[in-house]
């Protein structure tokens, strides 16, 4: 298990290019399965969760090729369909949460889609119910192995349905929608998910001869058709990265740019950001964070205590609700912050109580934070990363704390962050990768 020794108390400076979004690049790469014809995609970053979906097309007889920095070429015209049925598929599908999106491709073009009870963070439950019911609707024979955690769902040709989901699940939307793209008639998805990543995955369907209407909206319209052909997609920068920076930058007084954001992707996120009283200055497609000695949080209109609450697109990310919790930990106030999504998120305060943050775990779902308006340092101490988001957090929280942290199980945040440690010596945090 590796870990990060990190020297906190400095302030860091320079530029930042936030990575390809990982969660756009587990929808489009699933998506290759739809044609026979070549895909290339550019700006894929380099990340455990990633690398393993792409090996898994590779297990599954999808040509891959790197084509350059970033960028690879796929072709899916001989799948091995069969692969699916093995011990060694279940190994792979279950160490990634990704994997379920290529249920919906397999589905629709091949007549089966299998996989194993997915694997990722533990961050509380992430049902699959509407994945499943949305293949349902579409006609598939769903079956589910409890013994084995197994999930299978069949159809000799899928049919369009109209359908109302039970959740704005973004993979759900997605699995669903690749489905709905090659069955037969029209698929009418209300309460679809809209998120940016969404939105390329139908922008990149439709160039490959899909037709979808409603993209940007929660009620989306699929006219399936016959079959797939090829295209070239580039993903968006990642916005978790980005808020991700945004709040490194407050935490260290720090003047940081981080270039090249795609700042209409963004949606809510610098606003929420801004009212925890961080300065950030548009420059171009570049987010300029200047250095601030302070910063305060914001109360509603009556005065009462700010609350930051996720929700789906285009609400606030619940994947930046834990980089929002840490940065107001040294902002002057106080906020609520109300993880709806996930039980298991907030989890992680402990680790923040014991370098010296107040914080307040109302129950599963809130804290209260009481910002300690820089008066009050946070210390170093060792502690062990539980998944992605929290992870990076507490790597923020340790740049910022005065002595020495020690982050274990960095593997997990490995999985979302693209060489994080050598983008941060860069900028000057003194910061070591140890085995």
């Amino acid at each position: 298990m590796a870990s990060f020794e990190i020297i906190g108390g400095k302030s860091l400076k320079g530029e930042l290019i936030p990575q390809g979004a990982k969660n756009e690049a587990l929808q489009i790469i699933s998506a290759v399965l739809l044609t026979a014809e070549k895909i290339t995609i550019s700006n894929i970053p380099d990340i455990v969760d990633v690398n393993k979906l792409i090996d898994l097309m590779r297990d599954l007889g999808v040509k891959v090729e790197k084509t350059g920095h970033e960028q690879f070429t796929f072709q899916a015209d001989h799948v091995n369909v069969d692969y699916i049925n093995t011990e060694a598929f279940k190994n792979k599908g279950g160490a990634l949460r990704g994997s379920i999106m290529i249920v919906g491709p397999l589905l629709t073009r091949f007549g089966r889609g299998y996989i194993p009870k997915p694997g990722g963070d533990k961050i509380g439950r992430r049902r699959l119910d509407t994945h499943f019911i949305g293949f349902e609707n579409l006609g598939a024979k769903f079956t589910y192995d409890a013994e084995n955690e197994f999930y299978k769902v069949e159809a000799n040709r899928l049919t369009g349905a109209y359908m109302l989901l039970d959740e704005a699940s973004v993979t759900g939307t997605a699995n669903i929608v690749m489905a709905a793209s090659l069955a037969k008639g029209t698929t009418t998805i209300y309460n679809a998910a809209c998120e940016p990543y969404l939105q390329q995955l139908c922008k990149m369907l439709n160039r490959m001869g899909a037709k979808i209407t409603g993209v940007g909206s929660n009620l989306l319209t699929i006219e399936g058709v016959e079959k797939l052909g090829g295209t070239e997609h580039r993903l968006l920068p990642d916005m978790i990265e980005v808020g991700s920076f945004i709040g490194l930058a407050a935490m260290t007084q720090s003047e940081i740019t981080i270039k090249n954001v795609s700042y209409e992707s963004l949606g809510v996120i610098p606003g929420v950001f801004q009212r925890l009283g961080i300065k950030m200055e548009l420059r171009g497609d570049d987010l300029f964070i200047p250095a601030q000695e302070s910063y305060e949080i914001d109360t509603f209109i009556d005065g009462s205590i700010l609350t930051i609450a996720d929700a789906p697109w285009p609400g606030f990310t619940p994947d930046l609700l834990s980089i929002i919790l840490v940065v107001a930990t040294q902002a002057k106030g106080s906020v609520l912050i109300h993880q709806k999504m996930f039980e298991s998120r907030l989890f992680f305060v402990d680790k923040l109580i014991d370098m010296g943050a107040q914080i307040i775990l109302c129950d599963p779902h809130r804290a209260t934070v009481i910002g300690l308006g820089r008066n009050h340092h946070l210390r170093g101490v060792t502690m062990t990363s539980p998944d992605i988001r929290a992870g990076v957090s507490l790597l923020i929280a340790a740049l910022s704390a005065k002595g020495k942290s020690t982050i274990h199980n960095i593997e997990q945040i490995d999985r979302g962050y693209q060489n994080i440690d050598e983008r941060l010596r860069k900028l000057g945090a003194e910061i070591v990768r140890k085995a």
